[in-house]
């Protein structure tokens, strides 16, 4: 008789992940929740307790009540390594990263799997809206898809972005064709502990927080200028005709405006920010549109319709770029037609991929808002398969 293979569901507290537990279960698989702990420092969160410590109690209560074993693990110190320093990294660079990809590469994909598999799981499930399915290759090996899930507003491929074919072949998504309200349905029918419980929000296991102070932690506030560049500065400007045009942002001078306040350090502001920058007296609001970082310098344009905060193409290094279906990966020299987002919720907007010999360049068929070095670009199939992504450099 073939054993059942043993599946771990990484128990966040949260309700989709209880529900993702609660369908493994009424499947017949032999499952069991591991509930991993990922931050001890409470510096800059908007808690004055531990909020992991009530996720947990909570985790425990559900898988209890879905009557699976549950376990802990603390790998705190990894993602301190592999997540918290690389953000402090990047925005000391004046990027801004995604630390719910790298999470998921490096945490929830890799060291909690290493984990579950102490414990005995051939494979982990998470509480994700996305979808996986695989065919057969011409060479009898095994190509593993991720599709976007069947909830078009809860669709959480995005964040799954830098996966690779072999923490695919050990992952599992219960939820991927479920939409959300038929996920709060589930778990208020079956009286989950977390049925009612909020969406998380804020850094990937940290919780809600305050970013600047959060990120003072190890940067070192600095005060500067914000530099107001006026719509008039683009006034006979030649547009960008090469796609290396498009894709390079315009490097501005304190001179190419005018100084309307002081910012706390440029590290501490991001590509199309609105909130936090204390400027007022303009009929509509301002929007940062570029820092420089040598000269701890913000530039801001009033209105979301600023020409600065538009751009038609952006450029990714070759060692950035990962491709999902390293079968479909295109040579240099090549063009693909897809569809791209470059952050999370973005509607899926219509581009030609193009790799140079210098990487590979991103062109939009209409000119793209906030474009933000450290973001993540991801491409899509017209199918809804996503097919790979990379780190924006510009």
């Amino acid at each position: 008789m073939n054993k059942k293979p043993k599946i771990c569901i990484g128990l966040s507290g949260g309700v989709d992940s209880s529900v993702a537990a609660l369908l493994l279960k009424e499947q017949g698989c032999d499952v069991f929740a591991l509930f991993m702990q990922n931050w001890h420092d409470t510096t800059g969160t908007l808690h004055g307790e531990c909020e992991w410590e009530e996720d947990r109690a909570v985790a425990e209560m559900v898988a209890r009540k879905v009557g699976i074993p549950f376990h802990f693990v603390d790998l705190s110190e990894v993602y301190r390594q592999r997540v918290v320093d690389y953000m402090f990294s990047e925005y000391e660079k004046g990027r801004t990263p995604n630390p719910d990809v790298l999470c998921n590469r490096e945490i929830k994909f890799d060291a909690f799997w290493e984990a579950a598999r102490t414990l005995g799981a051939d494979f982990v499930a998470t509480g994700h809206y996305c979808r996986k399915d695989s065919f057969t290759a011409p060479d009898g090996s095994t190509i593993y898809r991720i599709l976007a899930g069947s909830d078009p507003n809860k669709d959480q491929s995005y964040f799954l972005c830098q996966l690779s074919q072999e923490q695919l072949s050990h992952a599992l998504f219960p939820i991927g064709d479920l939409t959300k309200p038929e996920v709060r349905r589930i778990a208020r029918e079956a009286d989950l502990p977390s049925a009612e419980k909020k969406d998380s929000q804020g850094i990937c296991f940290v919780g809600k927080v305050d970013l600047p102070v959060f990120l003072q932690q190890k940067i070192k506030p600095c005060e500067g200028d914000i530099v107001e560049i006026p719509r008039s500065f683009y006034e006979g400007r030649p547009a960008p005709q090469t796609l290396e045009e498009m894709a390079e942002p315009i490097r501005y001078r304190r001179e190419d405006g005018k100084v309307i306040g002081r910012h706390i350090g440029a590290q501490y502001y991001t590509i199309g920010q609105r909130k936090g920058l204390g400027i007022g007296g303009h009929a509509e609001s301002c929007f940062l549109i570029a820092n420089d970082m040598d000269n701890n310098l913000i530039f801001v344009g009033e209105g979301q319709d600023h020409p600065g905060l538009y751009r038609k193409a952006l450029y990714i290094r070759p060692e950035e770029i990962h491709w999902i279906r390293p079968d479909l990966a295109l040579p240099v020299s090549g063009e693909l037609h897809c569809q791209v987002r470059i952050r999370y919720r973005q509607p899926l907007q219509e581009a030609t991929l193009v790799h140079r010999p210098d990487g590979l360049y991103i062109r939009f068929n209409e000119p793209q808002r906030g474009i933000t070095p450290g973001q993540f670009a991801v491409w899509y199939a017209t199918d809804g398969e996503m097919l790979g992504s990379g780190v924006i450099d510009r």
